[in-house]
């Protein structure tokens, strides 16, 4: 049965400007009619919300990664009896957060024991109805984040008529250490257990939606920053092709290259890694490492987020022959990527505005002397490229050049790799809405006076949970536009899983194309542009000098 998107879409704006504010907590299981549900691991019962909303919470898709299962690739579970689904499940073991900070929604329980999902489903949905499916994985890069924050929950997409998922995913040691023995012991290979645990839960989807009433040839896979490097990683894996529709990534989209994000170093260097590990805690092998408690490990793990300041080891992405046979490049060359159509999206004050010198000036003498010190001989190339004459100029001719050299680059190369090895298409945005800040906000991570569109900004706005930020105390007044702006979001991602297009009657959205490079602008209004490629190739030929890179801005990045 298809699921007509005229229909899926059709929430008056007088609802989005009434959207509640409030905010689920765990409570008492509300029995929902026509539950359990039968899926392939067992029955399943959820609990429905004061919307209505079906929630099945706290899911297992595989079985703990404990004892003997710790660093090793998910396995099935199933189970007999009914299991209640009526609260969100453990975070996987990470540093925990400061309470005052942006992203902080409330004391999660942690552990090992972590692979879960959550799924929301409008009231109304059935068995068989072969509704849209967004499934969503968190960022945090790759040592935090949570299914279980707030700003990630799907009750408002599935008013909207979706169905929404998101899951846990092993982080940091525990996600992605490679190991001698550990490769002798997996018939040679280690290491990518995140990423495998991803695929699983995509695999779990594809398996069971149906039985919620979801279709599962209409799944898009989601995800920011960390999150957008493990679609990436599911688009070019073998283990993941089928198992979705589109694809969205979140700053930044990332189809090449390498690193925690982009994947491509060699098994061996990861096993050093873990070598490493192994002799910080003492331990004599592979099962004295099983019997270490995780919070010791945690210990040993690098960490620069959240407050949090650890000079530890960090484990990287591989190539293990297994998760990635070749690197993501040769993924697309070789045809064993998913053929899918992107959204490539990034913010106007991402990560990478927050690299570049340029950012950080304020006058016209300001930005002209750092361009210099970046460019020495270049420079007056440059400022031709990026005029300043007065300082109303200088902050958004230094963001321009640090998106354009940045996360937009990013989104360019992913969509001219498509139109390289691919056929689908590449839908490119750059999401430049302030957050309706309350007045007198003070943040210990954020100049709320003077920030803008930050890394992960967007998210509530394709999720519609800006009033999740007043969870404890009011942060965000939206108004009428923010409502309308997260309206034709979601709409673009529920009409990407109805369609294979973002494009809706409330927001059209052009594809990218090489010949003709169009792309959106979601910020006061929502326009369509066209990236300055005379700009950026400059930027791509003429590398700033690595001596004016300043160190990456420490802070939250979920």
């Amino acid at each position: 049965m298809t699921f007509p998107l005229t229909k899926l879409l059709a929430v008056s704006m007088a609802g989005a400007l009434l959207a509640s504010t409030t905010l689920a907590v765990a409570g008492p299981m509300i029995a929902i009619p026509g539950d359990p549900i039968a899926t392939k691991s067992g029955k399943v019962a959820g609990t429905r919300l004061g919307s209505g909303v079906k929630a099945y919470l706290g899911l297992p898709f595989a079985k703990p990664p404990t004892g003997a299962l710790r660093w090793k690739p998910p396995q099935p579970m199933s189970w007999s009896g009914v299991w209640n689904a009526d609260r969100k499940g453990a975070e996987c073991i990470q540093v925990l957060r400061p309470h005052d900070i942006n992203h902080y929604f409330g004391e999660e329980a942690s552990g090992e024991d972590c692979l879960t999902l959550n799924i929301w489903t409008p009231a109304e949905a059935k068995a068989g109805e072969g509704r849209p499916v967004i499934v969503f994985i968190y960022g945090g890069g790759g040592t935090i984040g949570s299914s279980g924050m707030a700003n990630y929950d799907g009750e408002n997409a599935a008013k909207r008529g979706a169905i929404f998922v998101n899951l846990n995913y092993r982080v940091g040691l525990m996600g992605y250490m490679a190991h001698p023995e550990l490769t002798a012991e997996q018939g040679g290979h280690s290491g990518n257990y995140g990423y495998m645990d991803q695929s699983a839960a995509l695999k779990w989807v594809h398996d069971n939606i149906a039985a919620f009433g979801g279709d599962p040839a209409k799944v898009v896979i989601s995800g920011q920053s960390a999150g957008a490097g493990g679609v990436a990683a599911q688009m070019t894996s073998p283990l993941s092709k089928g198992l979705f529709r589109g694809a969205v990534m979140m700053s930044a989209c990332n189809l090449g290259g390498s690193g925690i994000i982009a994947g491509g170093t060699p098994l061996s260097e990861g096993e050093k890694v873990g070598l490493e590990v192994q002799k910080r805690l003492g331990a004599a092998n592979l099962a004295a490492l099983r019997n270490v408690p995780a919070d010791k490990i945690l210990a040993q793990q690098a960490e620069s987020q959240v407050g949090a300041n650890v000079q530890g080891v960090r484990a990287p992405a591989v190539i293990d022959g297994y998760f990635w046979t070749v690197s993501k490049t040769e993924a697309f060359a070789s045809g064993q990527a998913s053929d899918v159509p992107i959204i490539a999206s990034s913010n106007g004050d991402d990560i990478d505005a927050g690299q570049s010198p340029l950012t950080k000036t304020h006058t016209v003498a300001e930005f002209e002397a750092v361009a210099r010190a970046m460019y020495g001989p270049d420079a007056d190339a440059f400022l031709k490229l990026f005029p300043v004459k007065t300082g109303a100029d200088v902050q958004p001719m230094a963001h321009a050049a640090a998106m354009e050299n940045g996360m937009m680059a990013s989104s360019r190369a992913c969509g001219e790799t498509l139109a390289k090895y691919s056929k689908s298409a590449t839908y490119i945005d750059t999401f430049m809405r302030r957050h309706p800040y309350a007045a007198g906000l003070l943040l210990p991570d954020q100049d709320v006076g003077t920030v803008g569109a930050y890394h992960t900004a967007d998210v509530p706005y394709w999720f519609d949970t800006l009033d999740k930020y007043n969870l404890f105390r009011t942060t965000r007044v939206p108004n009428a536009w923010d409502r309308q702006l997260t309206d034709q979001m979601l709409g673009a991602l529920i009409a990407m899983a109805e369609t294979g297009s973002p494009s809706t009657k409330a927001m059209p959205w052009p594809a990218w194309t090489v010949a003709n490079p169009q792309y959106l602008v979601l910020g006061d209004s929502v326009t369509t542009k066209k990236l300055d490629l005379r700009r950026m190739d400059w930027l791509s030929a003429h590398p700033a000098a690595q001596a004016s890179r300043p160190a990456q801005r420490v802070g939250p990045r979920d």
